[in-house]
């Protein structure tokens, strides 16, 4: 072994037994990792990764109803959170602003896509879909995650941000930058469809 792999070696067992003396067990919370990273540790940063990504990939798997656009996302979320770190004040949990981040760039990408190109999405793989989203929310009904993935894109991105992730409807408005009275059509429409695929 060459010395210099000897002295990261070391390096890496010093940190990992701080780690542990520091939170025994070796769990560390996502609030400390992310104060370790906010100083420049890259290595508290892939922590936060690990910790989150799961999550944050499930969030836009639901709104592209697309695995590989998914992934994507998930990468241009985790460099722009890294990127942004000094930027978040600690007012929110971090995985809120994440989230946040996460949604703003699916809708950010899928206004930029509008803008490349004028024609309709395909449809999207709902077997495909379907195998993510069973690999990355385990335990959830699969029919109501392919009936989500069945909707029109601006519909399901509607439906996930109220009723999956939460946000009001003068939120969704601002975010998706349509009004108030579509958004809520969106999701009435959504939620009459996401029903009647469930009755089938």
């Amino acid at each position: 072994m060459k010395g210099s792999d000897a002295d990261d070696s070391e390096e890496m067992g010093a940190a990992a037994a701080r780690m542990d003396e520091a939170h025994p067990g070796g769990v560390e919370s996502i609030e400390a990792l992310v104060q370790r990273a906010r100083d420049g540790d890259a290595r508290a940063f892939e922590g936060v990764y690990r910790k989150t990504s799961p999550r944050i990939y499930a969030l836009c798997l639901r709104m592209t109803a697309d695995p590989d656009e998914a992934a994507e996302r998930v990468q241009d979320v985790f460099v722009r959170a890294w990127e942004r770190l000094d930027s978040f004040r600690g007012e929110s949990r971090f995985t809120t602003w994440l989230h946040r981040l996460a949604v703003n760039l699916v809708l950010q990408e899928r206004r930029s896509k509008g803008r490349r190109r004028a024609r309709e999405l395909a449809e999207p793989d709902l077997e495909r879909y379907g195998r993510s989203a069973i690999q990355a929310m385990p335990g959830t009904r699969i029919d109501l995650e392919r009936a989500i993935a069945g909707l029109p894109p601006r519909a399901r991105e509607a439906l996930v941000l109220r009723d999956v992730q939460g946000y009001r409807y003068e939120e969704i408005a601002t975010l998706t930058g349509v009004s108030l009275g579509t958004v809520k059509a969106q999701i009435h429409r959504a939620r009459g469809m996401v029903k009647e695929a469930m009755n089938r």
